[in-house]
């Protein structure tokens, strides 16, 4: 049985990729066909086509090797009469000669389905709004599915939150910052939640005569925290009963938090302390649904962390390298491949300690987290991502306004194609990060359990 949802797992993740894929390629073609540009194919996947069938302008298909998707557009670079030319008499040298013949051959392959009629519907002569619209297309759509996937798991399903609701109480300070001592002894200062006589179980209600809702842990964690050695008050309900107590929080150095109760860490990568208030008991976590309202800072929060991912992917890489080869773990919130994704939807359903719900809940959450790193990565202003596009319709914007102030009557469109060895060095090291994750994701995947 656990093979067989594990397998499922891995298939619904599958599934879910493709149509991502799927939705991300529509949000180029919609607006693209909206502009009454040509487009002759749309394609998931690459390779050899398995199955394709024609409606209007466009071929529609599926290919072999389903890592990715596309669209083609007509006239997506200009002709090479309509760009700027070498100069007269200056002899290209070798690195010249050989990239100049790859930007030709790419400038002829992307313009051998022009036709006469798509004069004036060409790519490069759309104006640069509906360029950037066409490109930002793909990447909103799959910010769309995340926030989507995301309000469906948070209104209906809820999210994991700590509660005023008291899972544990320590006996001493000690056994309660050390996880590997389990006894107390006569040398150990007696933890305040223990000494005032709180239990598993009771629910804190107020704190200093201030009420706190039960998802107001954090709340509540602040009062404690800000005073340490001064006495507070907490009012609790246990076994329906309404009870208080008093206790004075213990002066110690605990992690640093945000705003949201993570753990912040320095450049080295190890807790920030701090001088707090400590009591010494944890909270129960449960899953308690959100309002709408609550939607947008959880993605922007997943933004942020997918944002400082890519930004200091180079480092991230080599801690998987240094992972996959050595003896260090996988960070947890490190990067992985689609095979490390597909894993983590197999080990989740075939998790027997978890429910159904929170099994389909905390796939619909990889689904959109999925689609929120597509929409951000996509975005990298490096071509071929859209982003690059983006970016080169933003330039020649900038060179027309430019010329539009000094009066310059003739501007030439920029030519991204210029950018392919830029592109291909891209594509050769999105190529050796895919092969290394997927490498670390089979023989050194993260573990969830």
């Amino acid at each position: 049985m656990s093979a067989l949802l594990f397998i499922g797992g891995v298939l619904f993740m599958v599934v879910a990729v493709g149509l991502s894929i799927a939705l991300h390629e529509i949000g180029h073609l919609v607006p693209a066909k909206l502009f009454k540009l040509r487009v002759p194919q749309y394609m998931i996947g690459f390779g050899k086509t398995l199955v394709s069938f024609k409606r209007g302008e466009t071929q529609y298909g599926i290919k072999a090797l389903p890592l990715g998707g596309y669209i083609s557009m007509v006239g997506m670079y200009p002709p090479r009469e309509q760009v700027a030319s070498e100069k007269p008499g200056k002899k290209p040298n070798l690195f010249q000669k050989v990239f100049g013949q790859m930007v030709d051959d790419a400038r002829s392959q992307a313009n051998e389905n022009v036709l006469p009629s798509d004069e004036g519907r060409l790519f490069y002569q759309l104006p640069i709004y509906k360029r950037i619209i066409i490109m930002l297309g793909g990447p909103i759509m799959n910010l769309i599915i995340g926030f989507v996937v995301i309000t469906i798991v948070l209104t209906s399903f809820g999210q994991a939150t700590p509660t005023t609701t008291v899972a544990e109480v320590y006996q001493c300070i000690a056994s309660a910052q050390n996880a590997n001592q389990t006894e107390c002894t006569d040398e150990d200062v007696t933890a305040p939640a223990y000494e005032a006589g709180l239990l598993p179980g009771d629910t804190i209600t107020a704190v200093n005569g201030a009420a706190v809702a039960q998802a107001e842990w954090n709340k509540l964690t602040d009062v404690i925290r800000d005073h340490p050695g001064e006495p507070i008050t907490l009012d609790y309900v246990r076994d329906g009963q309404s009870h208080s107590t008093e206790l004075t929080p213990y002066l110690t150095e605990r992690p640093a938090t945000d705003e949201n109760g993570y753990v912040l860490l320095d450049e080295q990568g190890e807790y920030i302390m701090t001088k707090v208030g400590f009591v010494g008991m944890g909270s129960l976590q449960q899953d308690l649904t959100q309002p709408l309202s609550a939607v947008p800072g959880v993605i922007g929060d997943q933004l942020l962390k997918i944002g400082d991912v890519i930004l200091h992917l180079p480092q991230r890489m080599v801690d998987v390298a240094q992972a996959a080869f050595g003896s260090e773990e996988r960070d947890p919130n490190g990067p992985v491949s689609i095979v490390g994704v597909g894993r983590i939807a197999g080990e989740i359903s075939a998790e027997g300690s978890i429910s159904v719900a929170d099994k389909f809940a905390t796939l619909l959450s990889l689904v959109g987290g999925l689609n929120l790193a597509l929409f951000a990565f996509n975005l990298i202003p490096l071509l071929p991502l859209d982003g690059g596009h983006v970016v080169g319709a933003l330039y020649e914007g900038h060179k027309r306004m430019v010329a539009r102030i000094f009066k310059i009557k003739k501007i030439k469109p920029v030519d991204t194609v210029k950018l392919l060895p830029l592109t291909y060095v891209v594509v050769v090291a999105m190529l050796v990060m895919g092969g290394l994750l997927i490498y670390a994701d089979i023989f050194k995947p993260i573990q969830l359990f």
